[in-house]
Parts: structure tokens; sequence; C-alpha cells
């Protein structure tokens, strides 16, 4: 065999590349199959390290070791080569792996306080108008459904949102 590889990387004999191929085909197949687990990568990857012999046959040393070792040496790291491209890359913009925002802590101080403040403020409405602002913002009810359920005049409903509003308003001003 190292006579006919020498053959191979000298005069690119293809006859006696052929008989290289004959002889380790089969078994390069078998070990990459065996590492793979797939029969057709298995295939690919033989082709691939039997085209690197060829092309890389002027590069063999025996003096560094066997033709079989070199050959599988080629073929065990096209296989390593194969399993790192088929390996899924880290990506880091995935949202799994992208930290969620954190709000600065001045601006949720400032939201709790505003939240807090607008509890205060909604605590000094009347009821009529408490209620009403309540079906319609956290209820999200209509106000021809609230006129309806409340049996109001669907104007009264309005005005009663309005004033409410214009209350809160006054209310937050003041504490700012």
């Amino acid at each position: 065999m190292t006579a006919l590889l020498a053959s191979v990387g000298r005069e690119r004999d293809i006859d006696a590349f052929e008989v290289i191929f004959r002889h380790y085909s089969p078994k390069l197949r078998a070990y990459m199959a065996a590492k793979t687990k797939d029969a057709q990568a298995a295939e690919e990857l033989m082709q691939e390290a039997m085209m690197s012999v060829w092309k890389k046959a002027a590069q063999f040393d025996p003096a560094r070791g066997s033709v079989s070792s070199w050959i599988f040496t080629i073929a065990r790291n096209l296989g390593i080569d194969a399993h790192r491209r088929r390996r899924p890359m880290f990506d880091a913009d995935d949202p799994a792996f992208v930290a969620d925002e954190t709000t600065p802590a001045d601006v949720e101080v400032e939201r709790r306080q505003d939240a807090e403040n607008l509890r205060e403020a909604m605590r000094t409405l009347p009821e009529e108008q408490l209620d009403i602002l309540k079906r319609a913002f956290f209820d999200e009810a209509s106000h021809s459904t609230i006129a309806r359920e409340l049996a109001l005049p669907l104007g009264t409903v309005k005005s009663r949102i309005r004033l409410a509003f214009e209350k809160l308003r006054t209310a937050l001003e003041t504490r700012r």
C-alpha cells in the first residue's frame, strides 16, 4: 500500500488509487457508520476522505506511520469537522438567552409613586364616578353597556367619566 500511495502522490496513478480505494472504502464506510450512526453521512464522509487521500497522497510520509493510520486519521478529522458543522451553534440573539431589559431603579420608583398617587386620587372621587371609571377602564365595558347596567342615560355616564378625569387630573397635578 505504501508503494501504491507513493505512486498516486508522484504520478497521479489512477490504477494505484483504484486499488487503494477498493481496499479502504468499505473499511472507512463502516468506520464512519459506527461514528455517525447514519449510512448516508458515512458514505459522504468516506468519499470525502478518499478524495483527500487522492489530493494529499504526495504528503504521505511512510516514516511517520502506515498508510492505514494516515487514511484513518484523515477520515477521523473529516468526521470531527462534519460533527462540528452539524452541531447547532450558540445563537446569542435567541430570545431564550437574551436577558430581559431591566428597568432602571429611578424609573421603577417613579412608576410606583405614580401608581400610588393615582390610587390616592381615585379614593377622593365620589362613589358613582369611581364605579363608572372602574367599569369603563378595568372591566373594559362600553359606555352604552354601563348606561344600561346602571339604568342611567348615556350622557350621564359620559359626564361622570369626564368629571372624574378632571378631578383626577387636578389631584395628580397637585401631588407633583
